[in-house]
C-alpha cells in the first residue's frame, strides 16, 4: 500500500509541451505525453496503487532534499544514508534546439553517488492513457520497452530488470563517483546514450539559466528575501507555456482537490484566456516580452476566427474548443478524492469578466507595439458585444456550478473592456462607436454603484441583490481603474474583506455565499496577494508585508504553490503548482517593493499610474 505524498514534496520540470512532477522520495508520480493535457504515462498522484510512477532511490533508510539548479528548471533529489550519499537529477530538454531542430520528447534522469557505498532500488511502472490502456514491458538491446496498443516508450539503462505484471524493476550498488542514466523517451523504441544525456543536461541548464530574470538584487524593484521565490515563480510560469502555440495552461495538473475527500477536483491543464492574461502580464514585469507577443498571436487568431458569443472561457492548449467534461472512474483520486475529472465544463459557461481581462491586455501589451487592422476588426467586435450583453447574468470567474446571477465583478470588467477599446482605439487612432461606448461604460459604472455597493455592509458585494455576501475580487476595483484607490467605498471594501473573509493569519477565502457545490475550500493564494496589493497601495505597507510573508510561511521548499491553503492542516491544495498563485506572487513582491521607494525599472502593474488615489504610508501618519 502506497501513501500519497503532500503536494508540498513535488518539484516540477517540463519541456514546453508537457510537464513532470518528481518527488523527494525520487518517484515521477505525474507526467502526461506527448503534450500537457495529453492522457497521463505516470499518474500516481491520482491512484497511488494503479496509477503508475517511476521510481529511484536508496533501498535503505534515507533521508531526502530536493532542490533546483540555480536559475534553472533541472531538479536535483539528494539523498543522505548511513553508508553515502547519492543524487537523482532529473530534466526535461526542451524540445527544440537552438537550430529549430525538433528533440526527442523523453525525461532524463542522472543517477551520481558522492560518497561511500549506496544501493538504490529503481521500480519503472508506465501506465499509458491514464492507466486504463493494457501495458506489456519487454527487455531490448539497451534498455526496456514500453508498449500499449496505442503508444510506445523507451527506457534505455545499462541495467537488468525483472518484469513482473507490467512492472520493471531492478538494484544496483553504486560507489562514489559513479553515475548511471535513466532516460524514458516517449513514441521511440532506440536507445539513448549517456553521453547524449549529458550534453543535454548542460544545454537544458543553460537555457533556463538564459531565460531566468536576473538583476541586481539591491537595484530590483523586488530585492530581498523573497528575490529567489520571484524567479522561482517565473520559471515555473514559462513551464506552464506551450512552446509552439504561446497558450498557458493553468496549472500542470487535474483533479488535485480544493477539499481533500470532496468533489472539488478540476482539470486546469488548459488556457484559460483570464489565467493567460495575468500570466503574460506577471512575464511582461520580469521582462519576458517573448511570451506575450506569442500568446496574443494565438489569442487574437482564435478571436479573428470565432465570433464573440463563440469565444470560451478555455482552450485547450493547441486551440481545441472540444473540452467535454468526463470523469474517470477507475482512479481512486489524490487522498481518495473522486472523481477525477478530464476537460472542463466551464466552456459552455458565460464568463463575461473575460473579455475584460482580454482587452486589458491587448491594452497593455501594445501602448508601445503594433496592432493591425484585422486584430482592431476583433478586438472591436468584442467591445460591440460586450454593449449588447453587460447587462446579462454569468457564470463569473470564479465559474460557479449554480445559477447564473449578476457578478459584480463580472460588470466591472465589462467596463474595463469598453474603458480600454476606447483607449486603444483613440492611442492607434483606429474607427470606434466612441459615442456609444462612452455611454455604456458609464452607464455600467452608475449601475454597479448603485446595485453592486450595500451601504449598510459597507462594501461592494459579490452580485447585485446580496446583502451580505462577499468576494475577494472586489479588491481588483481600484486596480484597474474603476475607482481610485482613496475612495472610501474602496477602503472600507478593504477592511470589510479583511474582517469576514480572512483567517487569523489574513489568508483570504474566496467568497462567503453558496456555489453550487457541497464541501468547503481552502483559503485562495491569488486572493491573498490581491489583499497584499491593496493594503500596500492603501498605505498599510507593514500590514502588507506581513501578510505576504504569511503566505510564503506556505510556500514548498522548492518554492512552489498550489491553488488554496488548507489553514489549520498547513496543507497546499487544488492543483500544483498554479500559476495564479505565482502570479499573485510576483505582482505582490513587486507593488510592496514600490511602494517601499524601490525602483521600478519597467514595473507597470495593470497598467496604471500609481500616483491615482494611492495612499502612501505618510499620508496616514
Amino acid at each position: 500500500m502506497h501513501d500519497y505524498v503532500p503536494l508540498e514534496e513535488y518539484g516540477l520540470i517540463g519541456n514546453l509541451e508537457t510537464c513532470a512532477l518528481a518527488n523527494a522520495d525520487g518517484s515521477i508520480d505525474w507526467c502526461p505525453f506527448p503534450h500537457l493535457e495529453s492522457p497521463s504515462v505516470f499518474a500516481r498522484l491520482l491512484d497511488a496503487e494503479d496509477g503508475g510512477h517511476f521510481s529511484i532511490r536508496p533501498d535503505a533508510a534515507y533521508d531526502s532534499t530536493q532542490r533546483y539548479l540555480d536559475n534553472t528548471n533541472v531538479l536535483r533529489t539528494e539523498f543522505q544514508t548511513e553508508m553515502g550519499a547519492l543524487s537523482v537529477t532529473d530534466f526535461m530538454p526542451v524540445t527544440e534546439d537552438e537550430d529549430g531542430q525538433t528533440r526527442k520528447r523523453a525525461l532524463y534522469r542522472k543517477v551520481e553517488c558522492h560518497r561511500g557505498t549506496v544501493d538504490i532500488d529503481i521500480s519503472l511502472e508506465p501506465r499509458f492513457d491514464y492507466a486504463r490502456a493494457s501495458t506489456t514491458i519487454s527487455a531490448q538491446n539497451g534498455g526496456l520497452l514500453a508498449e500499449s496498443d496505442d503508444e510506445a516508450a523507451f527506457l534505455s539503462t545499462d541495467l537488468s530488470f525483472d518484469v513482473i505484471n507490467s512492472e520493471a524493476t531492478a538494484t544496483a550498488t553504486v560507489e562514489a563517483d559513479d553515475t548511471e542514466w535513466f532516460i524514458f523517451c516517449y513514441g521511440d523504441d532506440e536507445p539513448i546514450d549517456a553521453a547524449t544525456g549529458k550534453r543535454l543536461l548542460d544545454e537544458t541548464a543553460s537555457y533556463w539559466r538564459g531565460w531566468a530574470h536576473t538583476c541586481n538584487e539591491s537595484e530590483c524593484v523586488f530585492g530581498g528575501p523573497w528575490h529567489d521565490l520571484v524567479v522561482r515563480s517565473g520559471l515555473t510560469l514559462k513551464l506552464l507555456t506551450h512552446g509552439e502555440t504561446g497558450a498557458i495552461a493553468a496549472a500542470p495538473t487535474t483533479s488535485l482537490p480544493e477539499d481533500v475527500g470532496g468533489v472539488r477536483n478540476w482539470d486546469y491543464r488548459y488556457n484559460w484566456i483570464r489565467d493567460a492574461a495575468f500570466t503574460i502580464q506577471a512575464l511582461s514585469n520580469l521582462h519576458h516580452s517573448r511570451e506575450a507577443i506569442d500568446y496574443f498571436d494565438w489569442v487574437l487568431d482564435l478571436c479573428r476566427t470565432d465570433a464573440p458569443e463563440q469565444i470560451q472561457p478555455l482552450y485547450g492548449l493547441h486551440g481545441s474548443p472540444d473540452l467535454e467534461e468526463k470523469e474517470l472512474d477507475h482512479l481512486a483520486g489524490y487522498r481518495n478524492s473522486s472523481p477525477v475529472r478530464l476537460g472542463n465544463g466551464a466552456i459552455t459557461q458565460r464568463q463575461l469578466d473575460t473579455y475584460g481581462e482580454l482587452i486589458l491586455a491587448v491594452y497593455e501589451t501594445t501602448q508601445d507595439g503594433y496592432l493591425s487592422a484585422d486584430d482592431w476588426s476583433a478586438i472591436r467586435d468584442i467591445i460591440d458585444y460586450v454593449c449588447e450583453v453587460w447587462e446579462t447574468k454569468d457564470e463569473g470567474i470564479w465559474e460557479v456550478r449554480g445559477e447564473p446571477r449578476h457578478f459584480v465583478f463580472s460588470k466591472v470588467m465589462c467596463w474595463v473592456a469598453l474603458d480600454r477599446g476606447i483607449a486603444i482605439a483613440n492611442e492607434h487612432d483606429f474607427d470606434a462607436s466612441f459615442d456609444h461606448w462612452q455611454d455604456v461604460r458609464d452607464e455600467i459604472k452608475a449601475t454597479v454603484l448603485e446595485r453592486g455597493y450595500d451601504d449598510e455592509l459597507g462594501a461592494f458585494v459579490q452580485a447585485f441583490g446580496d446583502t451580505d455576501t462577499l468576494d475577494a475580487t472586489a479588491l481588483l476595483i481600484p486596480f484597474v481603474g474603476f475607482l481610485p484607490f482613496d475612495d472610501e467605498r474602496v477602503l472600507d471594501t478593504i477592511d470589510a474583506i479583511q474582517e469576514q473573509l480572512t483567517t487569523d493569519d489574513g489568508l483570504v477565502y474566496r467568497y462567503n455565499g453558496g456555489d453550487g457545490l457541497p464541501g468547503k475550500e481552502g483559503a485562495f493564494v491569488l486572493c491573498t496577494f490581491w489583499l497584499v496589493d491593496a493594503l500596500a497601495l492603501t498605505g498599510h505597507v507593514e500590514e502588507a508585508t506581513e501578510t505576504f510573508l504569511n503566505v510564503l510561511d506556505y510556500v514548498s521548499p522548492l518554492g512552489l504553490l498550489g491553488e488554496e491553503i488548507g489553514y489549520k492542516e498547513r496543507l497546499q491544495l487544488g492543483n500544483y503548482p498554479q500559476a495564479f498563485s505565482h502570479i499573485g506572487l510576483i505582482n505582490s513582491a513587486l507593488y510592496i517593493g514600490r511602494v517601499s521607494g524601490r525602483e521600478s525599472k519597467g514595473f507597470t502593474p495593470m497598467a496604471l499610474d500609481l500616483g491615482d488615489g494611492i495612499i502612501t504610508a505618510e499620508d496616514r501618519d
